[in-house]
């Protein structure tokens, strides 16, 4: 059974960018959330508050985009202080996640209510190419990320970025005209 991708809602408000993540955030979801924030960022927003209120759990590969990004915007790696993304209201497992993956100091988490959203102009989702290849790249990177920012996760996630290795190798092979 296919787990439904997240669903992502996007408002915008100065520099600043408000996600709201409802369902499941998994690897479905894990290349359009990728693409969002890196177009929202190419735009100028340089703040990302993440409503989680709403999402009950985020698997490896989610964590481990969400967790590039977090290096990629925290302001201790861009030197830019306003720069950020900000957990709003997560559940406990995912903060536990976060503390077990060793990922928990790339965020600043926030509770409290939500944004007003009346007051800021929504954004379309600009569209990802979520196609079977693409996927299993992000999923590599997410775990290679995971395993990089803390070598205790190497042992968790070795083979499945061995076998999604595997897998990209045969798919490019397929795609040269090569068999796999």
């Amino acid at each position: 059974m296919k787990t439904a991708p997240a669903d992502l809602l996007v408002w915008v408000e100065d520099k600043n960018a408000w996600i709201k993540i409802t369902g499941r955030a998994s690897f479905n979801s894990s290349v359009d959330f990728k693409t969002l924030i890196n177009g929202l960022s190419q735009r100028g927003f340089c703040r990302f508050v993440l409503d989680l209120s709403d999402c009950p759990l985020m698997d490896s590969t989610f964590l481990g985009v969400l967790a590039g990004l977090g290096l990629k915007f925290g302001p201790s790696h861009n030197g830019d202080s306003r720069a950020a993304i900000e957990l709003l209201n997560p559940k406990p497992r995912i903060l536990d996640l976060l503390e077990n993956l060793g990922v928990s100091h790339l965020f600043k988490v926030l509770n409290g209510p939500g944004p007003d959203t009346e007051k800021m102009a929504s954004v379309e989702l600009p569209p990802a190419n979520t196609d079977r290849k693409e996927t299993s790249r992000t999923c590599l990177e997410a775990h290679q990320t995971l395993m990089h920012i803390n070598p205790s996760n190497i042992p968790k996630f070795k083979d499945v970025a061995q076998f999604l290795a595997e897998d990209l190798k045969k798919m490019d092979g397929a795609d040269n005209g090569k068999p796999g």
